[in-house]
Formats: C-alpha cells, structure tokens, sequence
C-alpha cells in the first residue's frame, strides 16, 4: 500500500470499537470486496493490517485493495452473523466464498383457509391460514410429489368461486370430466368426504405415510365389508401407489430423525458441498453446490460460509445437523439456528458409530460430483480451445481470438431496419455485450450502406471511449463510461465477399486493425463456410467449428429478427390508429384489449367499436373513415 492509503486506513483503525459488529472491505471505487463480522472489531479488523507474512494468501491478495473500510456495530455476535450474512447476498463480494444460488427454493402449499382448499406450488409464504412444507432444493421432486398426490387425490386445482359456480350453474370443466377433481363446482360433493382428502395430502407431506397406509387400508376394508367394491379398489390402487413410493426412499436410520447432513469436497478454487435432507429417518432428496473459492481457503472456512447462506434461505431447519469438521463460528450459528427455529438445533460432528458412515457417504457422493463437474469443464474448455485454435489456424491469425463480434442487418423492404452485434466470450455467448443499431442514416433496402453505418457508428464511439480512458486520472470514473472501448480478436458478418469488403473499408478509413470473415450459406440456407481476404474456406460438416460457425449465424440473425418485428409491430399500430382523430392513449389502450388485433378494429362495425368503454360515435365514425 502507498504512504496515502496507509495514513487513511491507520486513522480508521484508530477509531475502531470493541464491539461485535460487521466491518466492510472497499475498493477506491467505493465497491464492497469483502464483508466479516467480528465479536472485537478493532481486534479483528486490525489483523489485516499486519505484517503480510504470515496472512493466508487470500488476505494478501485482498489488502492491496483496501481503499478504506466501513462497519456497523451489533449488540450480539449472532446479530452479527445475521447482518453479515445478507450483506454478502446482496453484495456477492469478491472476496468472499459465495453460494452462487439466487433461486428462491419452491413450497408446497396446501390452501386450508379455503372451504374446498388445494394444492399449489409457490415460493412465497404468507400467514394466510394457509400450509406450508419444503423448501424443495430439487423442483423435479416438488412435481413429482404434486403429481402423485393429484393422482391419489382428486381435488380442485382452479382458483374460481366455488359458491358462485354453484349458483351459476355453470358446467364443470375437464378436470371433471377426465375424473382429476371430483368436482365442488356442481354442488353435489360433501365438505367432510374433500376434508378428509385434505388430511390425506397432509398426512404424505408430513412424511407420516405409514400411518396414511393404515388409515386407507381401514377404508378398504370396511368399503369391502360395505360390498362397496369401486371404492374398496380405489382405496386399494391409493395403497399400492403409497407402497411404491416409500421402497423408493432410502431407509438411512431406524430413529425417525430430521436431520440435514452435510460434507464437502475441495479441488483448487472449487469446492462441492453435498446436502442429503433426512426425513423420519428416510433420505427424501439430496442438494449439490459448487462453490467458487480461493485455492488457499480452508475447508472449514468455506464449510462456515456455506452453513450461514444456505440456512439463511431456508424456511425448514431440522433439529439435527451432521457436520463432518469443526470451524471456528460453530456455536455461534448454533446459536442462530435455534434462534430461527425456536427450538434447540445442534450442529454435531460424529467420529464413529452409524452417523459417522452417513458422513462418508455423503462425503463419497460430494467428490463423485466435483469428479464429474470439473471433468465436463475441461471437456468443455477442450471444445473452446478446439474451435478457437481451429478458427486461428484456418483464417491463420495472429492470435486466438477470445471476443468476437458478430453482425447482421434486418429489414422488410427497408421499413425499420436494424442492425444487431452480438458478442461471443470464449465461444459463449455474452448478452450483457450485446447492441442493436437502428438504421439512421440510409432510406430503402440497402444492406450494404446499412452495415456500413454500424461498423462505423460502432468504432468510433469505441475509439472515443478509449481516449477518454486514456485521459482518466481517477480510474474511480471507469465505470461511468460505455461499453464500446473492448475491441475484438475477430469480426464475423452474415454475408459473403460484398459485406467483408464494406467492413474492412469501414475500419481501414478509421484505423483499427481486427480480422473480418464473412458467413455464407448454401442453397438450403445452411452454414457453408466462410470467406476469408477474398476466398472462401469450406468447414467439414458437423465439425466442432462448423456447429460454432452456425451457432453464430443463427444467433445474430434471431437478435436482429427479434427486435425488427418488435420495431414493425410499434410502427404498424402507431401509423393506423394514432392518426385518428380524438384517439389517444387511453382509447387506444381500450381499443386493442377489447379486439385484440388492429385488423378487427378494422373490420368492426360501428355498434362494435361503440361497445368499447369511452369511444363515442364520433370516435366511430373517424375509425372507420381513416382506417378504411
């Protein structure tokens, strides 16, 4: 760190208390790059500060970018822990290990408020009177689980009045008729006989199936002692689906325990961490995660991390948790976890007996998937580095070229035309780079002067933006500037040697030296190859660079297809109707929702357009005179 920094950071560390609280690392653009929690700030915080010797890598690596440093006193050190966790999920800081997992997990709801409730998947809970069980990791599971008791159970899944149904007398739908809803809607349906449905459906959910199995069976034998045999035989057919489904659930312990066990596996900056969720005793569903972290991090740091984000999402906390090592924070998120539950939670790490060898086999399962995963990865950065080499070698560039930028222009006889670039990273696709250039300055179809108009229009503002950049003295300003000043390796135009030699004109005339290869396509309109300084150059069909070549083809012309309709649909409607005398926004809002298209406002006759809220006959009149 300069003599300037020092100064700043040794008059903040002066002034630090000793309290618990959670203290925030920031770069010199004011960006949070790292967020801990401490039981003694001025302890904690001045650690980093220290000689970097003996700082783990990571700490050495993150110091040099301490500009300067915030925090935020708590009264507790499991406040702490809370405030500290949802900063770093709102703030994903470099520097801390992150569980890239911003889904909100799905329920199961089942609607008890209601008088005929049903059954729903959401990922929202409310005090509704409703209930609630998941969270579901695995939303395969969750539909499988409603599916099966849909079957089983034949209640309502529409969100209607049921009483106004009744009074209407309107006819059922189809679920009726194909026998998945018994049907409250015709009235006919007894409350006690769908509540006890209800009861079904909540007895699975809780995971007490054998006592369902029981109670079903009990119906089958006095439905059969009744000689009712339909219902005998349906209850019969319920027992043999519930059976089923419970050989198909993992019997891991006699004691019908909640417990979530938990184990990790590590491989230089990636970290696996595999949750298995035990359910009375049965393993109902397991989680994996793939945590990006530093090579030097320790295991029972990241072990820490994954604990605190995972838990902080997570609705249903079971007593028990395994662990397979300790770490520094253990009784603190203890602590937490009973906080959040209500009720005692313990975090236990086993050494022998049959806890210990679910550990292992959870531990087992997490290194077969961070095997797997980083297997697929190197597949894949094989199949990157293939086209890439295959596209340097065959165009003979200097060098790989690791961004190109492709381009096409879109138009219907010259009518909104567009132009599109899109952005390839290392073969993928990076959307966050795409542009589109609406056509300014040429009239008519004409694609040639078109894309001239945006290679032009696309390097001069990058080259503006890089004297900008070059001008900068505080690098804090970077941020507020474009996106144009990264170049490409390599420029890809849908088109043959007329489009090429257009582009190349463009960037000789403006001095940026960047490779261009056209795109052509055979009679089929199929990837054929590419023209390259005035040749063209065959792919082999279904080689890694030909499916690339394609896949580019077809993904520039979909982004400027997609936006030149959207332009052709505002430019239709707003040529017809916005003409029309005395119709303005609202009536013109009132219109298209009542018929949907401009063709059957069109077609609609006076008595027709009068029907809508606000148009007069005035209105009508002047319609049906301007759009004839």
């Amino acid at each position: 760190m300069n003599e300037e920094i020092s100064e700043r950071i040794q008059k903040l560390l002066e002034h630090l208390p000793k309290s618990p609280g959670v203290y925030l690392m920031k770069n010199a653009n004011d960006h949070i790059i790292y967020v801990g929690k401490a039981i003694n700030l001025r302890s904690r915080v001045r650690q980093y500060f220290q000689s970097s010797r003996n700082q783990p890598p990571k700490v050495q690596a993150m110091v040099p970018n301490i500009h300067h440093f915030e925090y935020i006193v708590t009264d507790s050190e499991i406040e702490a822990l809370i405030l500290e966790n949802n900063l770093i999920k709102e703030n994903k800081p470099k520097y801390n290990v992150l569980l890239r997992d911003d889904k909100t997990y799905p329920y199961i709801k089942v609607t008890l408020q209601e008088e005929f409730p049903r059954l729903l998947k959401t990922r929202k809970i409310r005090k509704d009177g409703a209930k609630y069980f998941g969270p579901y990791t695995n939303i395969w599971a969750l539909n499988e689980t409603l599916n099966i008791l849909r079957s089983l159970y034949p209640i309502r899944q529409c969100n209607k009045d049921i009483n106004k149904l009744i009074e209407k007398k309107v006819r059922p739908c189809l679920n009726y008729h194909i026998k998945k809803c018994i049907g409250p809607c015709t009235g006919r349906v007894n409350k006690e006989a769908y509540q006890e449905m209800i009861q079904g459906i909540l007895l699975f959910l809780e995971g007490r199936e054998d006592e369902l199995i029981k109670k079903i069976e009990g119906q089958m034998h006095q439905a059969a002692e009744a000689m009712d045999f339909e219902n005998a035989a349906k209850y019969r057919d319920q027992v043999e689906a519930l059976r089923e489904i419970l050989q198909r659930q993992k019997v891991v312990s006699t004691k019908e325990y909640d417990q979530d066990i938990i184990a990790m596996a590590k491989r230089d900056n990636k970290s696996s961490v595999q949750v298995f969720f035990i359910r009375k005793g049965k393993l109902v569903q397991r989680e994996n995660f793939i945590l990006e972290n530093d090579a030097e991090e320790k295991e029972e740091e990241i072990l820490s991390s994954f604990i605190k984000q995972f838990y902080s999402g997570m609705n249903f906390i079971p007593k028990e948790v395994l662990l397979e090592q300790e770490f520094e924070d253990r009784e603190i998120i203890e602590s937490w976890l009973s906080s959040r539950k209500n009720e005692k939670v313990t975090l236990q790490i086993p050494k022998i007996g049959e806890k210990k060898k679910l550990l292992t086999m959870v531990k087992e399962n997490a290194k077969l998937f961070l095997d797997q995963k980083v297997e697929v990865e190197k597949k894949k950065e094989e199949k990157v580095e293939q086209v890439l080499t295959g596209l340097q070698e065959r165009l003979t560039l200097d060098g790989i070229p690791h961004r190109i930028e492709a381009y096409d222009i879109s138009n219907i006889q010259g009518v909104e035309s567009v132009g599109s670039m899109v952005v390839f990273t290392d073969t993928k696709p990076d959307r966050k780079e795409y542009r589109r250039f609406k056509i300014q300055k040429v009239k008519g179809p004409d694609d040639y002067k078109s894309m001239e108009e945006v290679l032009e229009r696309r390097f001069r503002r990058g080259l503006r933006e890089i004297q900008d950049l070059q001008s900068l003295e505080d690098f804090s300003e970077v941020e507020t500037l474009g996106k144009f000043a990264t170049f490409p390796e390599l420029i890809l135009i849908d088109g043959g040697k007329g489009q090429v030699a257009i582009v190349e004109r463009v960037l000789e005339k403006l001095g940026v030296r960047v490779p261009v290869c056209g795109m052509v396509k055979d009679d089929k309109h199929r990837t054929r190859g590419l023209v390259y300084r005035g040749e063209e150059i065959p792919l082999k069909k279904g080689s890694p660079l030909m499916l690339f070549i394609s896949q580019v083809q077809e993904e520039v012309h979909r982004f400027a297809i997609t936006h030149h309709r959207s332009l052709m649909k505002k430019h239709q409607e707003k040529s017809a109707l916005d003409d029309v005398p005395g119709i303005g926004r609202v009536k013109k809002l009132a219109l298209y929702n009542h018929f949907k298209t401009l063709d059957h406002i069109k077609k609609a006759t006076e008595e027709e357009l009068l029907a809508v809220e606000r148009v007069t006959k005035k209105d009508a009149e002047n319609i049906r005179k301007y759009l004839a």
